[in-house]
């Protein structure tokens, strides 16, 4: 594993992560991807967030799926 896993994604919360995942896949294609219940069953940002943030496993996957968005979809927008 790499020393610095997470360094693609210095300075992004996990919100704003997760916004942006929704956004560019919906809910649904989110829980197709990552078969979560947070995604599947009543998905919600904060109860998504709530679980992401109990479970680094879980959260490790999002992560991988949010490195792998085109460039444009990932960027971060101003706020």
């Amino acid at each position: 594993m790499s020393d610095k896993p997470r360094a693609s994604l210095e300075g992004i919360t996990l919100e704003a992560l997760l916004t942006r995942l929704v956004e560019h896949h919906g809910w649904e294609e989110l829980g197709r991807r990552i078969p979560l219940r947070c995604f599947t069953h009543e998905p919600s940002i904060k109860s998504s967030l709530t679980f992401l943030r109990r479970t680094p496993w879980a959260r490790e996957k999002v992560e991988q799926l949010y490195r792998r968005l085109p460039k444009q979809a990932s960027r971060q927008l101003p706020d």
